[in-house]
């Protein structure tokens, strides 16, 4: 299986080659990157060129593996006994499958996002490597065994806000998704904004990254930002791109007080 990014999902070879090894050797591919460097629609984009379901597990401060694997709803069930119609005596009535579980019981491949990992406690990861290596585990109430018919294209998101277990990255492909560079850039806008003006998209252009290497500025506007800002740059029927005090929709791309004030206060240059 090749995989070389979708028409709204481009891509660069050193991706592309990254995506392939975890295609190959059957490993989940960990991908990190600044905010806006695309690294969740990355599965998106993986679950569409190989025409695969994709399932979603979004990590939480509070998240723990076992929510992966399945939920054992007693509430329920204590609520059935005491005021339902239901039979309660069949407890895999009340066994609900996480994003892990869905995966490895689905009758067909599918792509497995696993956003932001770094969130969780740091024995999270480490907690996942017995069912990642083995794909399959046991619902403990019942002593049923789901086993994958398929192994899952495993996609992992880290914002890299704690270092992940040696023992996790020795069984992940790794991948470092760089800010895209003016020409790339050029090429996403494109797809967002088709027959642009190229005199308006080279302004927005310019003027975007300049704000980007303004060395006070606290977070640094993404892609997305950027995309939204020319939609109002357009909507307003915006012809120029002026890096002065008064530019236009600021608020589009910066999003931290600090930032705005330090935009307006810095020392007057040309870009």
């Amino acid at each position: 299986m090749e995989f070389t990014g979708t028409q709204a999902y481009l891509t660069n070879p050193a991706l592309e080659a990254a995506v392939r090894c975890s295609l190959v050797l059957e490993k989940p591919l960990l991908v990190r990157g600044e905010p806006g460097t695309g690294k969740t629609l990355l599965a998106e984009a993986v679950a569409e060129a190989l025409g695969m379901p994709l399932i979603t597990w979004h990590v939480k401060s509070t998240t723990r593996a076992q929510e992966g694997l399945y939920h054992y709803d007693t509430v329920q069930r204590l609520y059935d006994s005491r005021f339902g119609d239901h039979d309660v005596r069949d407890i895999r009535e009340y066994i609900h499958m996480g994003a892990l579980g869905q995966a490895f019981q689905s009758p067909e491949r599918v792509v497995l996002l696993i956003d932001e990992i770094d969130k969780a406690d740091i024995e999270f990861p480490n907690d996942l490597l017995h069912e990642l290596d083995r794909m399959r585990f046991t619902v403990m109430e019942t002593g049923d065994e789901v086993a994958a018919a398929h192994r899952p294209v495993v996609v992992i998101t880290s914002n890299a806000e704690k270092e992940l277990p040696d023992a996790f990255l020795r069984r992940c492909i790794f991948h470092y998704i760089d800010f895209p560079d003016r020409e790339l850039m050029a090429r996403i806008v494109e797809v967002h904004h088709p027959g642009l003006d190229r005199d308006l998209m080279n302004q927005a252009l310019t003027a975007f990254f300049a704000v980007r290497g303004m060395d006070r500025i606290r977070k640094p506007p993404s892609t997305s930002e950027l995309v939204d800002w020319i939609a109002m740059l357009q909507t307003a029927g915006e012809t120029e791109v002026d890096l002065g005090e008064n530019m236009p929709f600021l608020g589009t791309l910066l999003k931290k007080e600090q930032d705005i004030e330090a935009f307006r206060t810095r020392s007057t240059r040309r870009y």
